[in-house]
């Protein structure tokens, strides 16, 4: 028992170590710590055209092997942040942010989750204002269930 145990911790702890590994190789990296620093701050912003659902970091393609350079190539030229960020939403369009920035062209995108959910909720708070608004009406008895309910009543009042 202690082995599988062991075996299972062990296989958990190389899951993580492998899921937190970048795809940055050494040959990529800048001799500078601050300039590295930047670089991989910028990389983690910046979405991977070909996997789309990672940075540039994260991803193993060849694309972001070659933003990754060219993010390191601006900042040794002297770019800012907001520079380097700037060319390449010049270059590649506001898709390869992660985070798109809110503008007049981004905005369906960001308000559009909060539009479904406020229609949710007004339609939820129509709902129950509905049901509690119109009850529910029972039809008209026959003539043969009121002679009915007479007895009932009548044999229950001896």
């Amino acid at each position: 028992m202690r082995r599988l145990i062991s075996a299972l911790a062990l296989g958990l702890a190389l899951c993580f170590a492998a899921s937190g590994a970048q795809a940055l190789s050494p040959d990529e990296m800048l001799s500078n710590p601050v300039l590295e620093k930047r670089a991989r701050t910028i990389s983690a912003e910046l979405r991977c055209m070909v996997c789309q659902n990672e940075s540039i970091d994260d991803s193993n393609a060849d694309l972001a092997r070659d933003l990754r350079v060219l993010v390191r190539e601006r900042l040794v030229a002297g770019d800012t942040d907001e520079q380097v960020l700037e060319f390449l939403v010049a270059r590649y369009g506001e898709f390869v942010l992660l985070r798109p920035r809110l503008q007049m062209s981004t905005l369906l995108l960001w308000g559009f989750p909060i539009a479904v959910l406020l229609a949710g909720g007004v339609a939820i708070v129509l709902s129950i204002r509905r049901r509690r608004a119109s009850p529910v009406e029972a039809a008209p008895l026959s003539e043969s269930e009121k002679k009915q309910l007479k007895k009932l009543v009548g044999a229950s009042g001896d």
